[in-house]
């Protein structure tokens, strides 16, 4: 019997299931909508969840007519039961995985302007050949990307960042670099220009990225560090909802080339001292499930690490 000052627990009384149920309130905030997440009724659903609070003597959840939410003590159980649904799925997948099947669930993360890879088409190979895996796909910024890499909750990230700066604390590969373009609407004065500097620039109104995120920085700090300043009107977190800003008219900015060439709407210019933007793939240097590794390897990006802490050699069909 595990004991503490309040709460008492027979070993093994705790199941996966319940756990699994606890989840699913708590991300729905309901009782009905996480019995039907979990294809149960409801009444069964509450029922183990009123035996497990018995057993832990501490009630989970707060109940009312209108809402449903966690307790002090709930919030304290959750994340543990979601580290123990991970490990149980994890070691089904490295049993499958010893056996030669690739199973259990994929977690990968892209900026929007990833380039270097085709992720829709990685995904379809990916999944051609390991139908049994679950893919999600977690659009966010490179920041956050990170962070979600190093807790676990993504398992393989593409990120962008500028060329001084380098993922930390994770396992990563340099997959390209690319130099940042002026993107202007095909009315705008600039249009007919072959190139542009970032001085000409820094009398234009800015669509950009918000402040703070390694997107935006890349910029802010070329501004910077050639002594201007700039009038960045509107911020924006999605990057093809930037363009189309930018397509009406309502300002410019600056965007990968690669990325930037595949927007409608919208022209690019060259800019001859803009900064060069690096795209990195990157993974957890502690727990790599079987199926993120079998997502790398259909992408040809190794995962042996040289000294310097970058993957050697070629990526491979990328693109």
């Amino acid at each position: 019997m595990f004991v503490t000052p309040s709460i008492s627990i027979q070993d093994g009384s705790v199941d996966l299931q319940q756990m699994r149920y606890v989840v699913a309130v708590a991300e729905t905030s309901s009782f009905t909508r996480a019995a039907e997440r979990c294809l149960v009724v409801q009444s069964a659903l509450s029922h183990q969840i009123a035996r497990l609070e018995r057993e832990l003597g501490a009630r989970l959840f707060e109940r009312t007519s209108r809402r449903v939410r966690l307790t002090p003590a709930g919030a304290a159980f959750l994340p543990a039961a979601r580290q123990c649904l991970d490990a149980a799925e994890r070691a089904v997948a490295e049993v499958a995985a010893a056996v030669g099947e690739v199973r259990g669930r994929l977690a990968v993360g892209v900026i929007p302007s990833v380039a270097a890879v085709d992720i829709p088409r990685a995904l379809r190979d990916f999944r051609q050949r390991y139908p049994a895996v679950r893919v999600s796909l977690r659009v966010g910024a490179s920041e956050e990307l990170v962070e979600q890499v190093r807790q676990g909750a993504v398992d393989v990230a593409f990120l962008g960042l500028p060329a001084t700066a380098r993922p930390q604390g994770v396992d990563a590969r340099e997959l390209a670099r690319d130099r940042l373009v002026a993107v202007v609407a095909p009315d705008h004065p600039l249009a007919g220009e072959p190139a542009v500097d970032l001085r000409r620039l820094s009398s234009e109104v800015f669509v950009d990225l918000p402040a703070g995120t390694a997107g935006r920085a890349q910029s802010d700090q070329a501004f910077a560090a050639a002594g201007l300043g700039r009038d960045v009107a509107f911020e924006v977190t999605n990057a093809d909802f930037l363009a189309r800003l930018v397509g009406q008219g309502l300002g410019v900015a600056m965007l990968p080339a690669a990325y930037a060439r595949q927007l409608a709407g919208v022209t690019t210019i060259e800019v001859a001292d803009a900064p060069i933007r690096v795209e990195h793939v990157i993974w957890s240097p502690v727990s790599r499930p079987p199926a993120a590794t079998a997502f790398l390897d259909i992408l040809g990006i190794p995962t042996a690490l040289d000294p310097a802490g970058d993957a050697p050699g070629a990526a491979g069909p990328v693109r």
